[in-house]
């Protein structure tokens, strides 16, 4: 007995068809230009007009903005009380005449002091 072995021819494997490349190559552009998209997007999120940038920048402004009002509105305080204190307390106006205007009372006297330069 003989014995004899068969083999069975696989089949061939199916020719690329133009369709699958194009496919492919589609696929790879359109994950291209996606890719680009997202980019120009990450971008102009960060550095746009309205951007991460401008808006710490507008940030820092509005604390150096709130920062200036609140020490124009402490000195409005502080005027608004020494306006009362001058409306209401005599010794305040008293006060305010010596030093602006330089008055004195009667029988006060005046001393003026120069510094003497001191040769060695």
């Amino acid at each position: 007995m003989t014995e004899t072995k068969t083999t069975i021819p696989l089949p061939a494997p199916p020719p690329v068809a133009p369709k699958a490349t194009l496919a492919r190559r589609g696929r790879r552009l359109l994950r291209h230009g996606l890719v680009f998209f997202t980019f120009v997007i990450v971008v102009d999120a960060i550095a746009g007009e309205k951007g991460l940038l401008a808006l710490l920048q507008a940030r820092r402004e509005y604390a150096a903005l709130e920062r200036s009002l609140d020490r124009a509105r402490a000195e409005n305080s502080e005027l608004r009380e020494q306006a009362r204190r001058l409306r209401e307390d005599p010794s305040a106006v008293e006060d305010q005449a010596r030093r602006q205007l330089g008055l004195i009372k009667p029988g006060e006297m005046v001393f003026f002091i120069k510094d003497v330069d001191q040769k060695p």
